[in-house]
């Protein structure tokens, strides 16, 4: 015979322990999915601080001055010195960008020696700013990465800041070279990835151009162009995946974007470093070079567009894209308003004739190409690193406020367009920073005229 005591003493016993067990379960599946959320996660990756070399008053040149050294060499015609005088007036460039004294000087010196004591001058001197503004040691940085397109000696220039700031000796090391004007955002990028996996570290990257071996003393137009427009700057940045360092850094990178159109002739070979009939080296610049520049954004900001615009921007962009591509519909594809997703712009200063394309492109104010215009005038295009002088020139003028979202985009040789997003964390006091506008930042902004494109000028 059954005991009946006996079962209604256990029935409660087992329900508690498969309870129990279910509970524990549970807890596990939690603790597991805790667990690999919180290390697979992208890690948060913060600007700390960055800073533009600043070359002294003897280094200035100005529009007499460069036609001056440009006649004395000698080696350009009548019509070719012409042709410069020209590109300068409509550039887009004031009358206080930088050479290297090896240009400068009569006649020109450009040789190794020359060139190395301008990687070291920019760079350094941008380094030490920034390591002074941030009070980290040199010891402390865990990965350095340099770019520079056109100059890559041996050692390499990542070498050089390792060997003069006595850098540790497990530190990851990178160096690019010729990858256009865009690679400081692929720096940016490459110091991004590495610091997902490379935790508690600091990165620093360093862009720059080396103006001394690069100058073009020939007389085809297409190379005499760069002449007028590349000038003498560099920038640092100090990047950090330490959470402990959001409450004193400026800015968390949000998204990086970048578009590569090297597959297509026309794109690959609208910029590049070849020599001429003469034989003498030079960048040459296409005249497709607004038309490429034109569709690489395109591709860029269709996948940027999905990461930063509302549901309803989207959706119309889509429609329009359907109609136009699957039903034949004759109608221009729908330009999202940036000015919604961002609140600053920082557009690489290609020229006077590029910036025009874009703004006609991305339907921006004359405020929102302030920074650009206005770097492209006091300091030139310098390459890689115009993006870090805009971005001074917003925080100068004390337009940058904790929330604000601000778009990088370069482009460049390969050809390639990339971009990236920036949220600032705290509101930028000018009176503050260390800045290489702040003591002339009342001057600006100057009224430039508008001109007709450069290139197919």
């Amino acid at each position: 015979m059954r005991d009946w005591n006996n079962v209604a003493v256990l029935d409660p016993l087992e329900f508690n322990m498969i309870t129990n067990i279910i509970l524990c379960c549970t807890l596990i599946l939690i603790f597991i999915a805790t667990t690999l959320y919180f290390t697979t996660r992208p890690r948060k990756i913060y600007l700390v601080d960055f800073s533009c070399y600043k070359p002294g008053p003897d280094r200035i040149v100005t529009r007499e001055l460069f036609m001056e050294r440009s006649a004395q060499t000698g080696l350009f015609t009548e019509e070719n010195l012409v042709f410069l005088k020209k590109i300068l007036e409509i550039s887009g460039l004031g009358q206080k960008t930088y050479f290297p004294p090896a240009v400068l000087q009569v006649p020109p010196n450009p040789c190794m020696a020359e060139a190395r004591k301008e990687a070291e001058e920019v760079m350094f001197g941008a380094i030490n700013e920034l390591l002074e503004k941030t009070k980290v040691k040199a010891k402390d940085i865990g990965i350095v990465i340099v770019n520079c397109s056109l100059f890559n000696p041996t050692p390499s220039l990542s070498a050089m800041v390792v060997n003069h700031y006595k850098m540790r000796e497990n530190i990851l090391s990178y160096n690019l070279g010729g990858m256009g004007c865009s690679a400081s955002l692929i720096s940016i990028d490459l110091a991004n990835q590495l610091l997902q996996v490379n935790p508690n570290s600091y990165a620093l990257v360093v862009s720059m151009e080396n103006i001394t071996l690069n100058g073009y003393f020939g007389n085809d137009k297409s190379m005499l162009v760069s002449n007028c427009l590349f000038r003498m700057g560099g920038a640092a940045i100090l990047l950090s995946n330490k959470s402990s360092d959001r409450r004193r850094s400026k800015y968390q990178l949000i998204h990086t974007v970048r578009t590569h159109m090297g597959a297509d002739d026309k794109c690959y070979g609208c910029i590049s470093h070849k020599e001429d009939e003469n034989k003498r080296v030079g960048v040459a610049l296409s005249k497709d070079l607004i038309i490429v520049a034109g569709e690489a954004l395109k591709t860029n900001i269709t996948t940027l567009g999905p990461l930063v615009f509302s549901m309803s921007e989207q959706l119309l962009f889509f429609l329009k894209l359907v109609a136009k591509k699957v039903f034949k519909v004759k109608i221009r594809p729908y330009v999202p308003d940036f000015k919604l997703a961002f609140e600053h712009f920082c557009i690489h200063t290609g020229g006077r004739a590029v910036l025009d394309e874009l703004e006609k492109n991305l339907k921006l104010s004359e405020w929102h190409m302030e920074p650009s215009r206005m770097t492209l005038y006091r300091f030139g295009n310098t390459s890689s690193s115009s993006l870090w002088y805009e971005l001074a020139y917003l925080e100068a003028k004390g337009r940058m406020n904790r929330g604000d979202r601000t778009w990088q985009m370069a482009f460049g040789s390969g050809f390639k367009f990339n971009s990236a997003v920036w949220f600032a964390l705290r509101t930028i006091h000018p009176v503050k920073e260390k800045n290489p506008w702040i003591d002339e930042i009342h001057d600006f902004p100057v009224q430039v005229s508008r001109v007709a494109s450069i290139i197919s000028s």
